[in-house]
């Protein structure tokens, strides 16, 4: 299952080569990782928020993710110092292609009203971040076993140096981004 990764060696990396005129092979950017995080505002009040979560997060990835904790306290919030306020996991190799594979092909055409991503979301150094309005886009999360809907955020770290580049992998790779 390995398609995507293929097609960055073999089609993807080739034309990016030729797009940008890199000196060599090894200076094309690459998808280095994906970083999945739920925020959980709620977790103070409710701290089994954390445990459906993870579970979820879990179901999600394939991977165990960490709990995120406060790093300060906030008495605005009632947030104290330690205090869980939500679960991350970082996807790397094989994983993180298998992901973005399912992402692109099964998650993203799930979405209600989807007309493509915003190309705007790039952070100035190549790196693409997405927010989804619910798990339930993903079909191995069943609808029965969550408590609570919850938004999640996917952020694509890449190696390229400008929003151009990263954008152009992005595309090649075949993210369905919005024509502006």
């Amino acid at each position: 299952m390995q398609r995507l990764r293929d097609r960055y060696l073999h089609e993807v990396r080739p034309q990016l080569l030729r797009e940008f005129n890199y000196p060599n092979i090894m200076a094309v950017p690459k998808i280095e990782k994906v970083v999945l995080n739920i925020g959980l505002g709620e977790a103070v009040q409710n701290p089994r928020a954390v445990d459906a979560a993870v579970r979820d997060l879990t179901v999600i990835s394939g991977q165990k993710p960490v709990v995120t904790r406060a790093k300060r306290s906030i008495a605005g919030f009632r947030l104290r110092k330690g205090m869980p306020i939500g679960v991350m996991v970082t996807l790397r190799g094989k994983r993180m292609y298998d992901f973005l594979e399912k992402l692109m092909a099964v998650v993203l055409p799930r979405i209600r009203d989807f007309n493509g991503l915003s190309p705007k979301s790039f952070d100035g150094h190549g790196n693409y971040t997405l927010g989804l309005r619910e798990q339930l886009v993903f079909p191995e999360v069943e609808y029965d076993q969550i408590d609570k809907l919850r938004g999640l955020e996917v952020s694509i770290v890449t190696t390229a140096k400008t929003d151009e580049e990263g954008r152009r992998l992005l595309e090649l790779m075949g993210m369905p981004f919005r024509a502006t």
